[in-house]
């Protein structure tokens, strides 16, 4: 009977679960695992930084709905991807991190890059775990595969010390095991009714989303929901284009009176976080009626008492909705509600407009999302991060395709952008896909142009550059960074680059950068003084009990 290395085990383990592409930067005791692996068919993107592998993978997760795989070496190499690791937890996106780990044989001895990496990962993680046996390697990748996906997604560590990988075992003896995706959970039909009831019986009813409608692919029963019950919805940013942003239905500039002023609230596949403000007041009416359907029992009720609870998949209890408002007769399809919305919406897009199309230098961050949407095509996929970047993009730039929008997320991690796009564009090649990033944030991870241009990934990369992480008012200590020309950076790696100083070469530059074929920076020198409207994050640091 012929015998198997660890290394072979875990690459064919991996091919078996459909595994299609890995973020790696090479390094013990990983080597041979991603040779087997490429032999395999998998595509091995090799990066400049294991934390750029973390977010890459992460990107390549929420583009193509399928688990993210990182491989690190041992020590500092698995300790540089618990960013991208938190990233994945704190957004509820499937990665697994593959990590090399140094020998049993040797362990508690401080052998070479001896961490203890489970219990660091641990915190980090729904499941973090070392392989203590060759054979059991296969078993280990499904289960990996079976809780990244399983009801709330989110990362797994792996541990694969040196001696396990490198280990042999009969092929008789390997214990396989392979990933099951189970039934989604169909909704209780009492709480389907109630919920509909609720949702009837309200003056101004409330559709929320989030990722969960991503991941259980409820794209389609939500849009047909919202379009029976005529009811307003809105998405977290991470599920903008779940449904198209131009819905007749969705306000995004009324978003705000609209959390404000509802009275019931329909609450899918998202939790009450700091992104919808605890579900609390002042965000939301402290008297509003609250329905949540999510597939994860303890999010129910989290952040905020709520009046119907539904543990359910987000597809399965939108299906559900649907026929019961079916049955539940005719929906109005204008209502006060609605009008209210609309005229709130298009008031304060009228406000905008003037910045939108300002031709002031330097150049105002919302004149720069107007000419990039002008630009980008409606099914291109935009990675987003900065601080006010990041809220100028919200305000300014639709998502119209699900899963092709990506930012920070909860854990607001500056430098995702780039690593996200990249990771994103290994998932959709044939997809426009734009990195918008702040000058700071840029400085985190853009070196990553470099693997984009190795692995022919033509990101356009888009600098909102106001010359320092925030807004430069009020004065900050250390918030000033040089007008850097940081385009120059992605010539010399073998890309395309170009600065921008006037709002009426925009569009020009970022023709140019598409038709080069190749990765692309454009420095865009922004208003220093330009200041988002929306929510201060040093305030959750200040605010009182």
């Amino acid at each position: 009977m012929a015998s198997m290395t660890g290394n072979a085990l875990a690459a064919q383990a991996l091919r078996a679960e459909g595994a299609e592409v890995i973020f790696y930067l090479a390094g013990g005791p990983m080597f041979d695992v991603m040779w087997e692996a490429m032999r395999l068919g998998v595509r091995a993107i090799h990066t400049r930084h294991e934390q750029g592998a973390a977010m890459m993978a992460h990107g390549y997760a929420r583009a193509s709905g399928k688990v993210g795989l990182v491989n690190t070496s041992s020590g500092p190499g698995t300790i540089n991807a618990s960013t991208g690791m938190i990233n994945a937890s704190l957004d509820a996106v499937p990665i697994i991190l593959l990590a090399g780990a140094s020998p049993l044989r040797t362990r508690d001895l401080e052998d070479f890059q001896e961490v203890d990496q489970v219990g660091a990962m641990r915190p980090l993680s729904k499941w973090a775990v070392q392989v203590h046996e060759v054979r059991r390697i296969p078993e280990y990748i499904a289960a990996a595969y079976r809780k990244a996906l399983g009801n709330r997604p989110g990362p797994v560590h792996l541990d694969f010390p040196g001696d396990v990988l490198y280990g042999e075992v009969e092929e008789q003896n390997v214990v396989w095991g392979r990933s099951v995706r189970p039934t989604p959970a169909a909704a209780d039909p009492d709480a389907v009714r109630e919920a509909v009831k609720m949702l009837k019986a309200a003056a101004r009813p409330l559709v929320i989303t989030g990722s969960g409608v991503l991941w259980s692919e409820a794209s389609q029963a939500l849009e047909a929901f919202v379009e029976r019950t005529h009811i307003p919805f809105f998405t977290t940013p991470q599920g903008r284009g779940v449904v198209p942003d131009d819905h007749p239905l969705a306000f995004a500039n009324a978003r705000s009176t609209a959390f404000r002023e509802a009275d019931v609230l329909l609450v899918v596949g998202t939790r009450f976080n700091v992104i919808l403000g605890f579900g609390r007041s002042p965000r939301f009416a402290p008297d509003a009626t609250v329905i949540m359907l999510n597939t994860d029992v303890e999010e129910l009720g989290k952040g905020r008492p709520i009046h119907l609870g539904i543990a359910a998949d987000a597809r399965q209890g939108l299906t559900q909705l649907v026929a019961e408002a079916e049955r539940a007769g005719d929906w109005p399809a204008e209502t006060r509600w609605i009008s209210h919305l609309r005229d709130v919406d298009r008031r304060k897009g009228k406000e905008m407009e003037p910045l939108l199309t300002s031709e002031q230098t330097p150049i105002h961050p919302l004149r720069l999302c107007h000419e990039l949407r002008r630009f980008m095509e409606r099914d291109a996929i935009l990675c987003v991060d900065g601080h006010d970047t990041l809220n100028f993009a919200r305000q300014s730039i639709p998502t119209f395709v699900p899963g092709h929008r990506i930012n920070a997320g909860p854990n607001g991690c500056m430098g995702v952008a780039v690593p996200n796009a990249i990771g994103a564009q290994a998932a959709k090649p044939d997809k426009q896909v734009i990195a918008l990033t702040g000058d700071g944030s840029f400085g985190m991870n853009g070196f990553e142009i470099e693997t984009a241009v190795r692995e022919k990934l033509p990101v356009i990369t888009v600098i909102c550059n106001n010359g320092g992480w925030t807004a430069n008012h009020p004065p900050k200590p250390g918030r000033d960074l040089p007008f850097t020309g940081y385009e120059r950076i992605a010539e010399v790696l073998g890309g395309y680059g170009e600065r921008v100083e006037r709002p009426g070469d925009i569009r020009g530059a970022l023709d140019r950068a598409a038709k080069s074929g190749v990765p692309a920076c454009v420095n865009v020198i922004c208003d220093p003084a330009a200041k988002s409207e929306t929510a201060r994050f040093s305030s959750y640091f200040q605010q009182q009990s």
